[in-house]
């Protein structure tokens, strides 16, 4: 069995953002020499979030108005802001959108649905975080 890990740095211009990081962690799993195993990938910061959905500019925002209506952004909305932060809203959105997926690997590639990508969902941005591929298998 083979493991091999590394890491994707996102660092986004605007405080909200979706990234299409489907490309880059099939880079990962190129490099891996994994055949059939899994893939896991996940934020490691508690304001973003990792997701597989479809790759369409109005489902993702719909997806950040969503989560907006759902945790809007304010300074004085969140008890986690009375400790000097302004990014209570980004936890909770994080929450929501999820922390990590796994997906198969088969004959060398993430084994999909149709539509199905993988996403980096941004709730407190403009600042390096990291994003853990770790795959897994033979």
């Amino acid at each position: 069995m083979t493991a091999h890990t590394e890491y994707l740095w996102m660092n986004t211009k605007d405080r909200y953002a979706i990234v299409n990081i489907t490309d880059e962690v099939e880079s990962v799993i190129q490099k891996s020499g994994v055949k059939e195993g899994l893939c896991l990938v996940n934020a490691m910061h508690i304001t973003a979030s990792v997701f597989i959905n479809d790759h369409e500019p109005g489902l993702h925002r719909d997806f950040l108005n969503w989560v907006e209506k759902l945790a809007p952004y304010g300074r004085d909305r969140y008890q986690h802001n009375l400790t000097g932060e302004d990014n209570g809203d980004a936890h909770l959105k994080r929450t929501i959108m999820g922390r990590e997926v796994v997906v198969a690997i088969t004959d060398g590639k993430l084994d999909f649905g149709p539509w199905e990508q993988i996403f980096y969902g941004e709730f407190d941005g403009q600042r390096k975080k990291r994003v853990l591929v770790k795959i897994i298998g033979e």
